[in-house]
């Protein structure tokens, strides 16, 4: 694929690419936004230096890609709901994506994509991880691929983030959480890949299997999904924006920065129906 408007860098042959020559500060052009679009579904994470995003201009840029996604369990700042605020420092009993997950897979139309946005980093440590479901499934054998397809499996919101209030003291006994099922196997409505849609952070078992049929076939696909061959890594600076897709990748922050200060923002976008 050729791009006229940025410039596009592969980090590895399977997952992630560094993006240069456009600035996201600004409004952008309507050919950046589409090539933007276009690296996004190649290479299915991109990453972007010396961005400093306002509130206002992270969710303007999020906009360019589709409706935002308000998240179910965290509160934005006041006046910006579709903020999720990522923050963590001394004081903290945990952090946000500690275990691999794909963001809010429980919803029923999990989000298309997320962009993160850190001004201050650890001066070393808080990478975060990404790993390719679309090269997963392309390394599985024809028969797992043909025994896989048409499988279902069940995702939930309740254990993730109650375990989270629980430890920040925030009373959510009056909340329901998002669960939802989808397809083990899930088409990329751009490229038409396919790739595995289960991750350890949400998914709780496969649709119609015994449950130790289920944990069995789940572990499997949790250490294959996440295998180092399949991923990338990015190692944070001031003021750097990660821009993934959740249809494609899922992913893992590292706390090995303990009592570091990490912060940033996040915006979601809404998504469709996995198929």
């Amino acid at each position: 694929m050729s791009y006229s408007a940025i410039d596009v860098t592969p980090v590895t042959p399977r997952i992630g690419a560094e993006v240069s020559g456009i600035d996201l500060t600004n409004p952008l052009s309507n050919q950046q936004v589409d090539e933007l679009h276009q690296a996004l579904a190649e290479h299915q994470v991109l990453f972007f230096r010396d961005q400093k995003l306002t509130l206002e201009r992270h969710k303007a840029l999020g906009r360019h890609f589709g409706e935002l996604h308000i998240h179910p369990n965290t509160p934005g700042p006041e006046g910006h709901p579709e903020i999720l605020p990522i923050h963590a420092d001394g004081e903290s009993k945990r952090i946000a994506g500690e275990n691999w997950h794909s963001d809010v897979s429980c919803d029923i139309e999990p989000p298309l994509g997320s962009i993160l946005y850190l001004h201050t980093v650890p001066p070393v440590g808080g990478d975060t991880l990404f790993a390719s479901a679309q090269a997963a499934y392309d390394a599985l054998s024809p028969t797992m691929k043909t025994f896989l397809e048409g499988l279902t499996a069940t995702h939930s919101g309740d254990h993730v983030y109650r375990r989270t209030n629980a430890l920040i003291g925030r009373e959510d006994r009056n909340k329901v959480f998002p669960k939802a099922s989808h397809p083990v196997v899930r088409t990329h409505p751009v490229t038409r890949r396919k790739g595995l849609f289960v991750n350890r952070g949400f998914t709780t078992h496969i649709d119609g299997l015994t449950e130790a049929e289920s944990r069995a076939l789940l572990d499997f696909l949790f250490e294959h999904s996440t295998q180092p061959a399949f991923q990338v890594r990015f190692r944070w600076q001031p003021h750097s924006v990660a821009f993934w897709d959740n249809r494609s990748v899922q992913h893992i922050a590292m706390w090995d920065y303990f009592p570091q200060v990490r912060s940033g923002f996040r915006v979601t976008i809404k998504g469709d129906r996995p198929v």
